[in-house]
């Protein structure tokens, strides 16, 4: 299907020269001109300026119009374009059907039991909507998700090297609570555990003034899932930027407002995002708006923070309808980023979107090219996902990979305030990129090891030193935790040269009682060399019972996605067992995530328990 619009939305009519210029409106309802069907989503604007809004889910529009102002054209992917003198009663525009094929499938999100389709490829049927009913549990679920094989046991003496990239995204704990308020149990592939385990902020020790721009910890004690393994748990404290310290942004909002979108917890919630994010805007701060359906539109020029008027109305004009041409959308949001470029500073592209992309570059290779290429420009990209029943994970998680940058999925109100109010520097401001970490077990200590999650983050052992192999980005303030099970116990032959074995001997070197060598290699945000930070980690073990609640606290959380994953690695732990070490764990933080934590926990044990 090939689409000859442009898709542009509401832009601000309000000139300041000392004056306001006299303002009056244009209302009406745009039709489908055969049938006399409401056309949701068709473009409206103002004939000299391109300025204009889209129509609502009933077809009904209302436009603000300067002095002089008196003719609108009407744009809809499928129909004719039309041009329409103003008239002062309410118009009724009919539009002209003119392709063959149209097809359009909206879900009801709040029983997941129906979905309407109009259907356009052959006339004779006419265009009224078919209801078509699905009983739960069909396919016509399109949420997307990338399989992941677990981790496995890795013998050190063949295996000694463990190489990943950091991760400090979050979205599948938040998509596994989407799930779980929703009655159900997540898809085993939907549970990626280390954004369980970083979904949380833990106390760390504080980096060193003038030093990296982030401290390592680690700690050792009993694994709790499995009584014959340790656990190793692996920390890293993100440099805290007080706000008034913080660069100045140059932010474009790249908003999906297709058809799929017209859901509550999709454009609508992604607009109240939005609006908390502005509302944080500094005066030296900048934002455009970018939005795509049928094809892609610059909705606000970059405008300065001090201007939370003219962006804010710009969001809430914003209505869904259309296709979805992601590609196009990405290249006008970087392109927009680019011309108002801040040296120094935080320039950002911040995609909403339920990755539900489907004209233009749309497959996964096309898209993470498209986003490769972007990201040499120094422009960061972060994803935020919504909605469900066709949510895109996999595109998205692949999207914020490749940018640059950090991926959240929103599913209420209070994930949006965490994400862009109470975390908004650890979102927004990148303080090490292309982090990779690498730890070399001492064979006469540790016989095994498995890296608890990161299975899409795993990395080569010669990655760790290519500068040119991307990796993960870490934000002022995060902190970012890694969970090893340990085999405890000397290995029986050394293979190769390393800091804890010899070459050609039948027995293995040991360096004291050290457990590892632990290697992080990052870039600052402006640099293209990497820097080299090292570690040596201890071999001091504690019981569980006298961990860190931090430590037990993550420890609980990974069971709980191991658990929820069906995981053949958990020896030991039910619902109720991982709830107990949790509410132990509970630390200082008894009304806030943590005790969302325990609740959650309560509701996947009913849902197994039914």
């Amino acid at each position: 299907m090939k689409w000859h619009i442009l898709s542009m939305l509401f832009i601000t009519c309000t000139f300041q020269n000392g004056f306001t210029q006299p303002m009056k409106y244009a209302t009406g309802i745009v039709v489908d001109a055969e049938y006399g069907d409401p056309i949701s989503g068709a473009h409206v604007l103002v004939l000299h300026t391109n300025e204009g809004v889209v129509t609502d889910s009933n077809g009904l529009f209302t436009i603000e119009l300067n002095a002089g102002e008196d003719t609108l054209v009407v744009r809809h992917p499928g129909f004719t374009i039309k041009q329409v003198p103003v008239r002062p009663d309410t118009m009724r525009i009919g539009l002209v059907y003119e392709m063959g094929l149209d097809t359009v499938a909206v879900v009801t999100p709040e029983t997941y039991e129906e979905t309407y389709q109009i259907v356009r490829n052959d006339r004779s049927f006419g265009r009224t909507p078919h209801r078509i009913h699905k009983p739960r549990g069909d396919n016509w679920n399109t949420e997307d998700y990338s399989p992941i094989e677990e981790n496995g046991e890795r013998d050190v003496l063949n295996s000694p090297l463990s190489t990943f990239s950091i991760d400090v995204d979050r979205a599948s704990y938040s998509n596994v609570r989407r799930f779980l308020n929703e009655g159900q149990l997540p898809p085993r592939d939907a549970v990626r555990v280390e954004e369980m385990i970083n979904y949380f902020p833990y106390n760390y020790p504080l980096p060193e003034p003038g030093g990296p721009p982030f401290s390592v910890y680690a700690e050792l004690s009993d694994c709790p899932w499995n009584e014959e393994r340790q656990l190793l748990h692996i920390g890293l404290q993100g440099r805290i930027i007080p706000r008034e310290e913080l660069t100045p942004s140059n932010l474009v909002f790249l908003m999906d407002v297709s058809g799929s979108m017209s859901a509550q917890n999709k454009l609508p919630l992604a607009k109240q995002a939005m609006r908390l994010l502005v509302e944080q805007l500094r005066p030296e701060d900048r934002v455009a708006i970018v939005v795509y359906a049928g094809a892609a539109g610059l909705v606000l020029p970059s405008t300065p923070g001090t201007d939370k008027p003219a962006i804010l109305r710009a969001i809430d004009r914003m209505e869904a309808g259309g296709s979805t041409a992601g590609g196009a959308g990405i290249q006008l949001a970087y392109q927009t980023a680019r011309e108002h470029f801040i040296d120094g500073g935080n320039n950002r592209v911040i995609l909403t979107t339920d990755g539900d992309f489907n004209v233009g570059v749309s497959s996964d290779g096309g898209l993470t090219q498209l986003i490769e290429e972007k990201r040499k420009t120094g422009i960061f990209l972060s994803v935020l996902g919504f909605g469900m029943g066709n949510y895109k994970d996999n595109k998205l998680e692949l999207l914020a990979d490749k940018g640059n940058g950090n991926y959240a999925y929103i599913d209420n109100l209070e994930e949006a305030k965490k994400v862009f109010v109470e975390e908004l520097p650890g979102t927004l401001y990148t303080i090490a990129k292309d982090v990779k970490i690498q730890l070399e077990f001492n064979p006469g200590v540790v016989r095994t090891y498995r890296l608890v999650g990161y299975e899409n983050r795993l990395l080569n052992t010669e990655d760790f030193a290519d500068d040119a192999k991307d990796a993960g980005e870490m934000g002022a303030g995060h902190t970012v935790t890694a969970l090893y099970e340990l085999e405890v116990a000397p290995a029986q032959a050394a293979q190769s040269s390393l800091r804890y074995q010899e070459p050609g001997l039948t027995r293995v070197a040991r360096k004291g009682q050290e457990l590892g060598f632990l290697q992080l290699r990052y870039k600052l945000p402006a640099e293209e060399e990497s820097r080299l930070l090292s570690v040596v980690i201890e071999n001091h073990v504690a019981r569980f019972s006298k961990a860190s609640n931090d430590f037990q606290f993550a420890a609980a959380v990974a069971a709980f996605g191991i658990q929820l994953r069906n995981s053949p690695f958990n020896k030991k732990l039910d619902f109720p067992e991982i709830r107990r070490l949790a509410e132990e764990a509970i630390g200082s933080n008894p009304d806030g995530d943590r005790k969302e934590f325990l609740e959650l926990v309560g509701r996947a044990e009913r849902l197994v328990g039914e």
